[in-house]
């Protein structure tokens, strides 16, 4: 079961990146139809980059709904041996998925509606954060961790995901209305670009005040101290990323999708802070009995 999750997450983080290549490179509705491509399943006859883009990312949300639903199927076939919470979270994870389908469809078809695409990149992201949870907290305890976590280590840990899911939902929102580019080239939706660079602050020290945080926790929680070190080195690489998409005048598509790939993977790594943090006593002995 961790294996499939660890799919998941690695899936989910390449669905978003994949989806911010399609809105840079403008590919939104280069399949002009819902569910299917002008009509096929393979367009062959329209080939070209941006409608690959479009119908890649459709066929790897199609493959991520199979997969949550295998998940699914199986924690309920084998939940003696998992914890109590997995038949539930991966329920969740499924409905989240059919909403993020439903999404998909208009967007297309209200012509990229920006409230439409920052809900759909909301649902993505948010996805993200469950999937890494979950994963994390099917993994095996760390038999060195000594003592129980502070009782200020988890809030800070949901106070830094908070933070950093809003900050991407504004970088959503003003990337769904192509506000950067207005405010760069025309001096016009400058609002949002300035709501996107203020929110990054707190978001930013929330994250450095958790990573320097882990290194006060009792001895034998590496991994917890390996992913919020992980999240502070990711938000280091996402303001440069930042800095430089404006000072290249968004004219780089790499750099711009590369910005979105790194949100997602650090919503991902402080989404398995929260597995972490929250895993139930319970947990150790039922994967024993699991791996056993």
């Amino acid at each position: 079961m961790p294996l499939l999750t660890a799919h998941l997450v690695v899936a989910l983080v390449a669905l978003v990146a994949i989806g911010g290549a399609t809105r840079v490179m403008e590919a939104g509705l280069a399949c002009p139809d819902w569910p299917l491509c002008y009509g096929v399943l393979w367009p062959g006859r329209q080939w070209n980059l941006q409608v690959f883009l479009e119908w890649f990312h459709r066929l790897d949300a199609f493959l991520v709904g199979v997969a949550l639903l295998l998940l699914f199927a199986l924690s309920l076939r084998f939940r003696a041996r998992f914890p109590g919470w997995l038949p539930w979270s991966s329920g969740l994870a499924l409905a989240m998925v059919a909403v993020q389908g439903g999404l998909g469809a208009l967007t297309v078809l209200s012509q990229l509606a920006a409230p439409t695409v920052t809900l759909h990149l909301a649902t993505a992201l948010s996805l993200v954060l469950l999937l890494s949870a979950m994963h994390q907290g099917l993994e095996p305890p760390e038999p060195e961790a000594a003592g129980d976590l502070p009782r200020w280590w988890a809030p800070l840990a949901v106070l830094a995901a908070l933070l950093v899911g809003t900050q991407c939902l504004l970088g959503g929102a003003m990337a769904s209305r192509w506000a950067a580019d207005l405010c760069v080239q025309a001096g016009e939706g400058c609002r949002w670009l300035l709501l996107h660079r203020q929110g990054a602050y707190p978001a930013a020290f929330a994250v450095l005040l958790l990573a320097a945080s882990s290194l006060a926790l009792p001895s034998g929680h590496r991994r917890l101290q390996g992913l919020a070190l992980a999240a502070a080195a990711l938000v280091a690489v996402q303001v440069a990323l930042g800095v430089f998409t404006l000072r290249l005048q968004l004219a780089v598509p790499a750099v711009t999708v590369a910005h979105q790939l790194t949100a997602a993977l650090l919503v991902g790594v402080l989404g398995g802070l929260w597995g972490l943090s929250f895993q139930p006593p319970s947990v150790p002995s039922r994967l024993e009995v699991a791996h056993g």
